[in-house]
């Protein structure tokens, strides 16, 4: 039996020639018991997972706080919009809660006096729409009867629309919905206090939230934060200046038309369309417009046609002539930086987007203005846009030049063609 050293591998005999065989090649057990993991990879691996996972958090908080980012950064423009009121009356001794309690008071007084003054109007209008539907039925019927010859009653159209299937579905799906009706109607009531509630904060303790953000800049970086926040309450109280012009306008304009057509109601009509139409973005047009409509349907059901047309041929005026100038004028951008702004603000958050797209794109335009370096414009044609062009080139200039070149004539010839003439 061949002996044996201590690791129990087989002791090496010497070789015949005096020399030591060389060592076997190391077994693939042998290696990978030498073979190690590297330290950094099972930590670079639960960094990854937690990267991953805090990314997830995140993107899950942030889709269930969206309704909630957007209600601020509605409150936080609208104090920024009655920011000049408070600072004008706590800058003459009331103090800044004070001021701001006024200045909401004023404006829930007055969009509370503007709803009741609205429904009541609009409560009589239905009623008396309710009562003369017959008589509106019965013109109906004769003219179709006249223009068509038919034979049509108004007992078969009541009776039919009685029968039919839709008038039954539509009662069923209205029943079935006034549940989710009510429950919109309490989120949106949930949703304004809590733009009220945080818009009030904002205004009452701006200086202090000033303060706050301040205190933790450099004070370079302070005076650029402070800059910048005065900025925005000028170019935000610029857009609503521009907005309330632009909605008395539209509100002279379906004033003078509804006066024209003897629609009742047209000074309130009017203010209605105004309003509605400048400060509720998206929809704020066809609500506006329902109402006269509805209301000129009582005097006349042409006049209602004739309403439809003037609102929207107006809103095209006001799209694309009337809300770009004013807006480049009171908040200093280009008319096609507004539209373009509007409609990157709709694209993004919608309604909201739409609203306050104009008085962010203005502020971070003055913002930035600052920082941008100008250089004075040489004196090219081209600048001025036209090109450089070279003498005589042009009809007018060709027609000049050879005007000028004519030949000229000598008294004398003068007298002498004029002897040979008599």
């Amino acid at each position: 039996m061949a002996r044996t050293d201590d690791t129990g591998q087989h002791a090496r005999h010497g070789s015949p020639f005096g020399t030591t065989p060389p060592d076997p090649p190391p077994s693939e057990g042998a290696a990978g018991s030498d073979a190690r993991m590297p330290r950094w990879l099972p930590r670079a691996m639960v960094l990854a997972l937690a990267l991953v996972g805090v990314f997830q958090l995140g993107s899950w908080a942030f889709h269930q706080l969206t309704g909630l980012l957007i209600n601020i950064l509605i409150a936080f423009f609208l104090a920024l919009a009655i920011e000049p009121a408070v600072s004008w009356m706590a800058s003459r001794g009331m103090r800044r809660g004070l001021a701001t309690a006024v200045v909401f008071l004023a404006v829930i007084i007055v969009s509370a006096g503007f709803v009741t003054l609205m429904g009541s109007m609009l409560a009589g209008q239905i009623i008396k729409i309710v009562e003369e539907f017959p008589n509106y039925l019965d013109s109906v019927i004769n003219w179709i009867n006249t223009h068509f010859n038919t034979e049509l009653r108004r007992v078969d159209v009541q009776e039919g629309l009685l029968r039919s299937d839709w008038l039954r579905n539509y009662v069923q799906n209205s029943a079935t919905g006034v549940l989710a009706v009510s429950a919109q109607v309490l989120g949106g009531l949930f949703q304004l206090l809590t733009i009220t509630l945080f818009s009030f904060y904002f205004a009452a303790d701006g200086p202090r939230l000033r303060r706050a953000l301040c205190s933790v800049l450099p004070p370079a970086k302070q005076a650029e934060v402070l800059r910048a926040w005065e900025i925005a309450v000028i170019k935000t109280g610029g857009y609503l200046y521009s907005r309330g012009l632009m909605a008395l306008i539209s509100g002279i304009a379906h004033y003078i038309l509804l006066e024209s057509l003897d629609v009742p109601y047209a000074p309130v009509l009017a203010v209605w369309v105004g309003l509605v139409s400048q400060f509720i973005p998206t929809i704020g047009t066809y609500l506006a417009g329902a109402l006269p409509m509805l209301i000129a349907f009582t005097v006349d059901p042409w006049f209602t046609l004739w309403v439809l047309i003037f609102v929207v041929v107006y809103q095209q005026f006001e799209n694309y002539v009337l809300q770009p100038k004013l807006t480049s004028k009171t908040v200093d951008i280009h008319p096609a930086v507004a539209f373009g702004s509007v409609v990157a603000g709709t694209a993004l958050l919608g309604a909201v987007g739409a609203l306050i797209a104009i008085p962010a794109v203005a502020t971070l335009q003055a913002f930035l203005g600052a920082y941008v370096k100008r250089y004075d414009v040489t004196d090219d044609p081209r600048v001025h846009g036209h090109r450089g062009r070279r003498p005589g080139a042009g009809l007018f200039a060709r027609a000049r030049e050879l005007w000028a070149r004519r030949p000229a004539q000598h008294p004398a010839d003068t007298r002498s063609s004029g002897e040979n003439s008599t």
